[in-house]
């Protein structure tokens, strides 16, 4: 009887070969494993970061102390700092501490070019050549005496607004616009595609900024002064306006800012209650800030104007459906961060535990103002949503092999 052939080697199957168990050092280049107590980077909610900064903006109003003008500076750069992106947009805040330094300059030249009357007790810096007004003008001085009270009282002023524009620019450093317009309701989608767009031109300005500077230090352009304004202002200007209209058409593209099924009724009946419900938040506001407004302007307002908006959010989200891909999570950081502002700005405008006097100092007589503690201590816990919000997610370069 012949003896079979034999298989060719290719042909045996290594089925009941046992795979080898992976070593430990080989599972734990496979898989890192997260360490306890390490929160998983995610991107916060924009809305959280939005009433953060409308909170911090708020309490900024209500005060002109300076120290406690220096720690809101101080709690936006730590904020800032510490829960930013890598995006090119999120790296404009020190455009923003440009802009407030010169926002400061600004007001104290215009208070020593525009001298005020003097009093007795006034310490007297220097003297501009005084220049004459016609009797018509006469209310108004140019030149003269420029005392030391009026300089540190344009200075403070100054310094508030430049908060004020500082945590503005927070909230627009940390939120990307592009994200927020996501969460807004249908009623808000044919306003929130302006705003959008508008709000994208401060992010995309300093993306062109940084592309012309990097194209110049290529091209080892070393002008400077005015001779080198012409061939950055032009450039910078023309790529930051042709990315934001590339975005408007984008976002038209996809549906965003379409009124859908509605009627003509329906469209302004929405418009009316949005525009009434807005008018009635606006005086509200004006009456919280202002302490001499009547009482009827405050909080009666701000309700009845936020009653006003609820009514035309709910008629407009009914003829308007969106759907989201991926939405944002609203999470305890949210919670955290929102209600960070939110008590910075109650504690503020109670006078429970501190003077009101130590919210705005006087300069006269001419001493160094005192830091009340519950605002200190309320402008710290705003920056505790430093630490509260997750860490951003970060892009890293990916290494490149050898082989």
């Amino acid at each position: 009887m012949p003896a079979s052939p034999a298989k060719p080697a290719s042909s045996v199957t290594t089925a009941s070969t046992p795979s080898p168990k992976p070593t430990p050092s080989s599972a734990s280049t496979a898989f890192t494993a997260r360490p306890r107590g390490r929160r998983l980077p995610r991107t916060l909610h924009p809305a959280a970061w939005w009433i953060w900064g409308i909170g911090m903006a708020t309490a900024v109003s209500r005060t002109t102390n300076p120290l406690l003008l220096a720690l809101v500076l101080a709690v936006l750069g730590l904020v800032v700092t510490e829960r930013r992106t890598d995006a090119p947009s999120a790296r404009g805040f020190r455009y923003y501490l440009w802009l407030a330094l010169t926002v400061v300059a600004i007001r104290v030249v215009f208070r020593s070019v525009f001298a005020a009357g003097l009093t007795p007790s006034d310490h007297i810096l220097f003297s501009l050549p005084r220049l004459p007004t016609p009797h018509w003008f006469s209310c108004v001085r140019l030149g003269g005496p420029v005392s030391l009270e009026a300089t540190l009282s344009a200075a403070i002023d100054g310094l508030r607004l430049a908060c004020l524009l500082c945590c503005i620019g927070a909230a627009n450093t940390l939120a990307n616009p592009k994200r927020a317009l996501r969460v807004l309701p249908g009623a808000l989608y044919e306003l929130g595609v302006a705003v959008t767009v508008s709000m994208s031109v401060a992010p995309q300005l300093v993306e062109s900024v940084q592309r012309v500077a990097r194209a110049r230090r290529l091209r080892a352009d070393r002008s400077r002064g005015l001779r080198a304004l012409r061939s950055v202002l032009v450039p910078v200007l023309e790529d930051a306006l042709e990315r934001s209209l590339h975005l408007a058409a984008a976002m038209d593209s996809r549906g965003y800012g379409r009124a859908g099924t509605a009627t003509r009724a329906s469209r302004r009946g929405t418009a009316a209650l949005m525009l009434l419900g807005m008018l009635g938040l606006c005086t509200g506001v004006y009456g919280l800030l202002d302490g001499s407004a009547p009482r009827a302007l405050g909080l009666p307002a701000l309700l009845a104007g936020a009653a006003l908006c609820c009514g035309g959010i709910a008629l407009g989200g009914r003829r308007v459906r969106r759907t989201s891909y991926r939405p944002d999570p609203w999470r305890g950081p949210e919670w955290v961060v929102a209600l960070c502002g939110c008590v910075c700005v109650g504690v503020l405008f109670a006078t429970a535990g501190y003077s009101a006097a130590g919210l705005n100092p006087s300069l006269y007589p001419l001493r160094w103002p005192t830091l009340p503690w519950p605002p200190a201590a309320a402008v710290l816990l705003a920056g505790a949503a430093a630490f509260a919000a997750p860490p951003p997610p970060r892009t890293r370069p990916a290494s490149v092999s050898g082989s």
